[in-house]
């Protein structure tokens, strides 16, 4: 290993049975995240803030096996929450289909695993800057702050990956930065307030996941649909299903009663067979594609920047 690389930590194998992609692929906002990547080999990059630094991590499938490299301070780190990032902490077996869209689903995707990254503000604050917002433009937004305020990834990172700044560089961005990054005075502020009181959120990453949620709701700014978001990965939460949402109530309303003016209320009843996996539920829904025809144009971005 060349010595302009940060030290790496050994290589580590963890038996799995997970799809990595499928697993892991909530962390990634967006086809261009500089915090994500994946390899024509078939790895998974990942560039986090861990609680002891920076960290890149390396995961590839070989054979019944996943392989790991790490490289940064937080290379440790990193190595050490492998199973649970992995979804060593969930059971898939607790989910009972009792839908044919959700058995076929369930069969289909036999090796998703709920993530749990243990935490909570690289996933926080990109779940901020999607709320009320096209994906794009969130997309747009998360790369260009991480790209602009974070620093490259550690080790062999392919090109153009970075770990997202720290919390005191978060609440440190001026306001004119932000307008250039497109993100609105309330969302900015939201992250600006949440990382101010980073090390009370992060503690979240330890809690059950109702109370992981008030901590975060403590926030002004961050609601049930943030807070579920959030939860959902740092967490690996599978009955966190997120409300307040434009689009989901219409889309498991259709696939499991035909029904597309489906509002939380009626999503979260038709999810009740399912306590306890309702998240599960939803995600196997979304990963089933049975979405309702498009009746109207899709929602127009917004861009504040010519402002």
């Amino acid at each position: 290993m060349s010595g302009r690389f940060a030290p790496r930590a050994p290589l580590t194998t963890v038996p799995t049975r997970p799809d990595l992609l499928l697993t892991l692929s909530p962390l990634r906002r967006g086809p261009h995240d500089p915090t994500f990547r994946t390899t024509p080999d078939g790895s998974v990059w990942r560039a986090s803030r861990t609680p002891e630094g920076p960290g890149t991590l390396r995961v590839a499938a070989r054979g019944g096996e996943v392989e790991a490299e790490a490289w940064g301070p937080g290379a440790d780190w990193l190595l050490a929450r492998l199973p649970a990032l992995l979804g060593a902490d969930d059971d898939p077996t607790a989910f009972v289909p009792r839908h044919k869209l959700l058995l076929a689903a369930h069969r289909r995707r036999g090796g998703l695993r709920l993530t749990r990254t243990g935490l909570v503000l690289e996933s926080l604050i990109p779940s901020i800057l999607e709320q009320k917002v096209t994906a794009d433009e969130a997309y747009g937004s998360w790369r260009r702050l991480v790209r602009r305020f974070g620093e490259p990834a550690p080790g062999p990172a392919p090109d153009g990956m970075h770990v997202m700044p720290d919390a005191r560089t978060w609440a440190m961005i001026p306001s004119w930065e932000w307008h250039r990054a497109n993100v609105d005075g309330k969302r900015s502020a939201t992250i600006v307030r949440a990382a101010r009181v980073a090390p009370r959120l992060e503690e979240a990453a330890r809690m059950a996941p109702r109370e992981a949620r008030r901590r975060l709701e403590l926030v002004p700014g961050i609601g049930p649909w943030t807070s579920a978001e959030t939860i959902q990965r740092s967490n690996g939460a599978p009955d966190e299903v997120t409300t307040g949402d434009l689009h989901l109530p219409g889309i498991i309303g259709w696939a499991l009663a035909g029904d597309r003016s489906a509002d939380d209320a009626a999503m979260l009843e038709l999810l009740a067979p399912y306590a306890g996996q309702r998240h599960r539920a939803a995600r196997l829904i979304l990963l089933s594609g049975q979405v309702p025809p498009r009746r109207a144009p899709r929602l127009a971005p917004n861009d504040i920047r010519a402002l």
